[in-house]
């Protein structure tokens, strides 16, 4: 990730987007690539919620984007939306814990 990436601190003040970056360290590429069997997961009778932050641009809108192509793989489930982009545990992380919570509820 380039330093000052909009699509992940596109949210976030110079400021934020340089103490948070900081604090990021790389991905691994391995989890990508590794194959896992999911159908034991995927059928689980397990209430399923899936936190969308509209502004995240890491993948592309729409199709391709987050939701619903990611979340749909979930089946029923509960969507949270809120504003931000993906790093938004650094730009609104009360209102994180708030959708957090939001998601969990039953």
């Amino acid at each position: 990730m380039r330093f000052g990436d909009k699509r992940f601190k596109g949210d976030a003040d110079l400021e934020l987007a340089q103490s948070s970056y900081a604090l990021l360290s790389s991905e691994p590429y391995q989890p990508w690539i590794d194959k896992l069997d999911l159908k034991q997961f995927y059928s689980l009778p397990i209430p399923k919620s899936y936190l969308y932050c509209t502004e995240d641009t890491t993948l592309p809108q729409g199709e391709w984007g987050w939701h619903p192509r990611m979340s749909s793989r979930l089946g029923l489930f509960r969507l949270v939306q809120m504003p931000g982009g993906h790093e938004v545990i650094f730009s609104n992380p009360v209102g994180l814990a708030e959708n957090i919570i939001l998601a969990a509820r039953d």
